[in-house]
């Protein structure tokens, strides 16, 4: 019997990468998933297609997962095995709050270290974030690259990295981390501090041309948001040593330049594409070595970009401008 067939809490269970996981969660038979979502780029939408397979198997706390105390009485409550911790505020809010972006990520992780230190459940996968490397010193990017955050999000993750792996040094949690590269696919977040895909596509549902940063010669390693939850499903059943930590990524990487005037053709733009200063921060190339989580647990990027900016391109023209 798989780990994931059991009782689940999933912080950040309501946003992008946290929606589409809970939703196969219940596919696969989960007794139960409890989602910890304070709704801040979360939105309830993001969870309908799991509630309409689940049903009263799917509970949602908007609680803050980073309150010790609320989580406390939450896995009190639900008894999950297993924890996914997803729940984060974006990049892009540390621009806007840079001491929260990066204190909310350490903060979570500490509380659920401390619940798994006391026994409140078996095991945990933490989510953290390429963006913990900077940009990239050798390529491709494995798990020993230096932690060269650059901005305050990225250094919240490296923190909380550490932490993780501290408390298993210390106390011998079960606990796995993994560094998904650059997620995409239906339902990302459209609104603030949206990414790249849903930004473009966004703007031509507008009828605004496309805007390419900086020179466009940047690169990321993109994900599908499918393969991403594929491979956090079978990183929760992995045998492993604890601590690990395993990138997620297609091992390729992609020029934004060239993203965006793909993205643009396949939303039916024809006009011109604008250019715009670099975004402050941003690291100037991004490609994952994802070889120690395919030795562990099998193929990761298993939808070609192509494939995947094509569905994802079609759900956001089919939902409007109405996404969440």
């Amino acid at each position: 019997m798989s780990v994931v067939d059991g009782r689940i809490l999933v912080t950040g269970g309501a946003g992008f990468i946290g929606g589409h996981l809970v939703e196969a969660l219940l596919v696969r038979g989960a007794e139960r998933v409890v989602v910890v979502d304070n709704l801040f780029l979360g939105t309830e939408a993001n969870l309908r297609p799991a509630r309409g397979i689940g049903g009263d198997r799917l509970v949602l706390y908007r609680d803050d997962a980073g309150d010790q105390g609320a989580m406390a009485e939450i896995v009190r409550r639900e008894r999950p095995t297993v924890v996914f911790n997803l729940a984060t505020k974006a990049l892009l809010y540390s621009f806007l709050n840079p001491s929260g972006a990066c204190r909310v990520n350490l903060d979570i992780a500490l509380a659920l270290c401390e619940l798994q230190r006391q026994g409140a459940f078996d095991r945990l996968v933490h989510l953290s974030s390429s963006e913990v490397y900077g940009t990239a010193q050798t390529v491709p990017m494995s798990e020993a690259h230096p932690l060269n955050a650059e901005t305050t999000y990225a250094a919240g993750k490296a923190a909380a990295d550490l932490a993780v792996a501290s408390y298993v040094r210390m106390f011998e949690l079960d606990a796995v981390t993994v560094r998904p590269f650059n997620n995409y696919g239906p339902r990302q977040n459209m609104r603030d501090f949206a990414a790249v895909v849903p930004i473009t596509v966004g703007r031509i549902l507008a009828g605004q041309p496309p805007v390419i940063a900086g020179d466009g010669l940047q690169t990321r390693d993109f994900l599908f948001v499918r393969d991403t939850v594929d491979a956090l499903l079978r990183t929760a059943d992995a045998v492993g040593p604890p601590g690990s930590v395993w990138n997620l990524g297609s091992g390729h990487e992609t020029p934004i330049g060239e993203l965006v005037t793909t993205v643009a053709a396949l939303a039916g733009w024809t006009g011109p594409i604008e250019r715009a200063p670099a975004r402050p921060a941003d690291v100037r190339r991004h490609c994952a070595d994802v070889a120690l989580a395919e030795a562990a647990i099998g193929p990761i990027a298993t939808t070609s970009l192509e494939e995947g900016l094509a569905e994802t391109v079609a759900w956001y023209l089919g939902h409007g401008e109405g996404t969440s």
